[in-house]
């Protein structure tokens, strides 16, 4: 007896502590979504662009810079890294939404935060300086790749 409510606890323990993901079967969340896409998409559609950055190898890789962004000693830069990262999520949900002041009103804190951490850089060590360079230099390069794209199309 004892070992059936062992086995029934432990059953219930495990099922109950297995971390699944609820599928949304609202038929209004999507449907919202889509038409809010499509009415920005009609609105827009002389000055938004079209980019897809779920296919895009360049917000791809400001995606993984992002998640793979080391920690430094200097708080402030730390502070500034974050904020720099926090611009550079808003940057690629722009142009995922076509947003184009979005875009342009994050762009322009993303140069602000680039600016200041380009200040505090001389506060590192060789090491974390040149760690630093790599990654400020590989998003430059990915968000100037996306931007000279989307004034290609235009």
């Amino acid at each position: 007896m004892k070992r059936q409510y062992f086995f029934g606890l432990l059953l219930l323990i495990i099922i109950s502590s297995c971390a699944t993901e609820k599928p949304n079967v609202s038929p209004l969340s999507s449907s919202f979504y889509s038409e809010a896409r499509r009415a920005d998409a009609e609105a827009g559609a002389n000055s938004s662009f079209s980019i897809n950055i779920n296919e895009n190898v360049n917000a791809a890789e400001i995606t993984n810079l992002i998640s793979t962004f080391p920690k430094f000693k200097n708080t402030a830069l730390n502070e500034e890294v974050n904020t720099l990262k926090y611009s550079l999520q808003n940057y690629l949900y722009a142009l995922d939404a076509g947003n184009v002041s979005g875009k342009n009103k994050t762009l322009k804190s993303l140069e602000k935060s680039y600016k200041k951490i380009q200040k505090l850089r001389k506060y590192l060590n060789k090491d974390d300086d040149a760690v630093l360079n790599r990654y400020l230099v590989r998003l430059k390069t990915n968000v100037t790749f996306i931007e000279d794209s989307i004034n290609s199309k235009k």
